[in-house]
């Protein structure tokens, strides 16, 4: 049996960011059930930094990522985290009264028109577009770099990474856990789950009941370029209902038809179904002909029920601490909310940058999920 005081449950960018900061101040074993971190939800990430994206408290706390993103401290990495890039949310003239609230709701956006749009972004149909919300900040996330930063950092701070140890048995006994990962055993009287998809059967494991975290697929593919178009400073481009998006990826366009299917958790793969919707969107705005997928994949978002980040101990059980329901904000909001989860669990306040996440302790606090 290994000791420690701190198990984290979970390897992708939400644990090993956590796991990292921990670190610190404490001996954190963290245990990933896969043979490599990042491996589900963390490796297949659309990868972009949308500061305008989502819930007012999502945005907030993103936005305080922004500067840790562009000025990492020294030996984090030695490539950039965050390459510049700008966002436009699209609208068709039957989308004005979405783009127009958008535009209301967030002071950082403004309105551009069509025209301005295909002088951007030329492959778009005559007629689609009524406008766009244009967004200047954002950007590419490297989103290995970010997770091999955090690794190189917890292990120089004497963290334990344990690859393939799935999870089968938790109990609480005499103030400690015992958490069981096939023929080893671990113990620790704080539990850290992180387990992305997984995080219900990580609870119920423990005996608890479900706070109603939810795994959906979402789903992507890359096309080429129209022939003549360059298209590397195309901004991502966002159908202001999310009913797609796509950017440049690699000298190829990345297109997803912004599906949220529930599901089990599991390794997530691509529905023809969703393939095929994805390139018909696609194909709706530009007119152009997809002759070819290169390449889907898909992957999975969790999400709580009212779509807000889940972090904070269980009043329900000891030692019992959520880092849940990052749905598609995770990469962005990482940073951010590894500080949030080493003020909860160490009481070190979070760094002048990622003040924000104190402000949102009860909002994000998993009683709200049991007692609503």
């Amino acid at each position: 049996m290994e000791s420690s005081d701190i198990i984290v449950i979970g390897g992708g960018i939400a644990g090993v960011s956590a796991a990292a900061e921990l670190a610190a101040g404490a001996r954190v074993t963290l245990l990933e059930m896969e043979s490599q971190p990042g491996y589900h939800a963390t490796g297949r990430s659309a990868a972009f930094f949308a500061a305008a994206y989502g819930h007012r408290i999502v945005r907030e706390i993103t936005a305080s990522c922004e500067s840790f993103l562009l000025n990492p401290p020294d030996g984090f990495t030695d490539v950039e985290l965050l390459r510049p890039r700008d966002c436009m949310f699209f609208a068709r003239e039957d989308q004005q009264e979405s783009l127009h609230a958008m535009l209301e709701e967030y002071e950082s956006l403004a309105f551009i028109d069509a025209a301005a749009v295909r002088e951007r972004v030329p492959v778009f149909a005559e007629g689609y577009l009524y406008g766009a919300a244009h967004e200047r900040r954002g950007g590419d996330l490297d989103v290995d770099a970010l997770l091999q930063g955090y690794l190189r950092l917890f292990r120089r701070l004497g963290g334990e990474l344990k690859n393939d140890h799935r999870v089968d048995g938790l109990r609480f006994e005499n103030g400690t856990w015992r958490v069981t990962a096939g023929a080893a055993e671990f113990r620790a009287p704080v539990v850290v789950n992180a387990a992305g998809g997984w995080v219900e059967q990580v609870a119920e494991l423990a005996g608890l009941g479900s706070l109603g975290i939810r795994p959906m697929r979402r789903t992507a593919l890359t096309v080429d370029a129209p022939d003549g178009i360059s298209i590397s400073d195309w901004p991502e481009m966002v159908d202001v209902d999310e009913e797609f998006y796509f950017k440049p990826e690699a000298g190829l366009i990345m297109i997803s038809p912004a599906d949220e299917t529930p599901t089990r958790p599991c390794d997530a793969q691509p529905e023809d179904l969703d393939v095929a919707t994805g390139v018909y969107r696609f194909e709706q705005a530009t007119g152009l002909d997809v002759r070819q997928v290169r390449s889907s994949w898909a992957g999975l978002r969790t999400f709580a029920p009212d779509r807000l980040f889940v972090t904070g101990f269980d009043p329900r059980a000891e030692g019992f601490f959520w880092l849940a329901g990052q749905g598609g904000y995770g990469i962005q909001s990482a940073a951010a909310m590894a500080q949030m989860t080493r003020y909860l669990v160490q009481d070190i306040e979070p760094d002048e940058a990622f003040a924000a996440v104190s402000r949102y302790v009860e909002e994000l606090s998993p009683a709200r999920l049991l007692y609503a």
